[in-house]
């Protein structure tokens, strides 16, 4: 007589409970955190070291917090604007191109009127890089309408295209004379600065108009109109065809708002804390968010606080290069961990484990 076999199979859940959305990203970053430990103790790092200026000094020092706040505004700001799409399975991966893109427009003024003043500039400089985001992806949106690309190749070729952009700009027209030959643009002037909001630190507007932005992007999704039909066409793409929904209309809504956020966040960080364009703008910004937005359960409240963790991951990570001795590489290993165990526990919040016996045994 055959043993019963017994095989495992998940079984999707009717509803899944408000505790468990809330409980996946939790017990995501406590595995990644403690996946993490353990791979630095292989390395040879202490682990209370490790873990004490990696989690714990962004969160106790006031000057740490300080760079974590600062950090938190591109990472919301673009953040909120892909999960807007990615609700409406609109895949926009090109926020790094849309951010170094809002960046560029953004230095247009000051780089070409350095001599102007007045304090309308840093404002027109945010919104000439939110413009300037908008339109590169307006790029992607055309090719995903018009000829069926598909929105995550051509997003994703865009931003080499837009670093190489750059690139021309700092090595060639827009080089500082006097720049020691650095590729870089000249300094901004003082009304080209986003003004602080915290003395004594590098936190400036930008963190509060990310803020009003996250606000208004639950606004959007929860309570109008076109955010209803936004995600009742990522849902049920034929139901919402059948309502008389476009799907072309809400790809372009998708990544406008995805493109204008991230060229926001580029305009902001070059009128904010770094005060020119740099090549090295770019530092991962439109890359961690896709991480952030997903940790954030892709609604805006739950991003809000997944973008505090992932700039504390940002500045632990390089407080632990100085005190606990790490590689480079550990905040790119701990963002990647902490997306695999988040995508790991949602499963289980979409879906139940049960166990049952093959068809043809339950049959004989």
């Amino acid at each position: 007589m055959n043993a019963t076999r017994i095989r495992p199979m998940l079984v999707k859940r009717d509803r899944p409970s408000l505790s468990l959305k809330i409980l996946a990203p939790l017990l995501a970053l406590v595995a990644a955190t403690l996946i993490n430990l353990l791979l630095h103790v292989f390395m040879g790092k202490d682990p209370v070291a490790v873990f004490h200026a990696m989690i714990l000094e962004p969160f106790i020092s006031f000057p740490s917090f300080s760079e974590v706040l600062l950090k938190t505004g591109p990472l919301l700001l673009i953040a909120e604007g892909l999960a807007i799409g990615y609700r409406a399975k609109v895949f926009n991966i090109g926020a790094e191109g849309q951010f170094i893109i809002g960046a560029i427009f953004a230095s247009a003024l000051p780089v070409w009127y350095p001599m102007a003043t007045g304090q309308w500039i840093w404002p027109t400089m945010l919104l000439a890089g939110a413009v300037g985001g908008a339109l590169w992806a307006a790029i992607t949106a055309f090719w995903r309408v018009r000829l069926s690309a598909n929105e995550i190749l051509v997003s994703l070729m865009l931003s080499l295209v837009a670093a190489q952009v750059l690139n021309y700009l700092l090595l060639g027209p827009w080089k500082d004379p006097n720049g020691f030959n650095f590729p870089q643009s000249v300094m901004f002037q003082y009304d080209a600065m986003v003004p602080l909001i915290i003395p004594g630190t590098r936190v400036n507007a930008s963190l509060l108009i990310a803020l009003a932005l996250a606000l208004a992007a639950y606004v959007f999704m929860q309570k109008s109109f076109m955010g209803y039909k936004l995600e009742v066409g990522g849902l049920a793409p034929r139901a919402a065809g059948y309502a008389g929904f476009s799907e072309g209309r809400a790809i372009w809504i998708s990544l406008l708002i995805g493109g204008f956020a991230a060229g926001l966040a580029g305009a902001a960080e070059v009128a904010g804390p770094i005060g020119q364009l740099q090549r090295s703008i770019s530092t991962g910004y439109g890359y961690a968010a896709i991480i952030v937005a997903y940790l954030g359960g892709l609604h805006p409240i739950g991003i809000i606080f997944s973008s505090v963790v992932m700039a504390a991951i940002y500045i632990g990570g390089d407080n632990a290069l100085v005190s606990a001795d790490l590689p480079i590489a550990a905040v790119r290993v701990f963002q990647g961990s902490l997306l695999l165990a988040y995508l790991m526990a949602v499963t289980f919040v979409r879906y139940r484990l049960a166990f049952a016996r093959p068809v043809s045994e339950v049959a004989a």
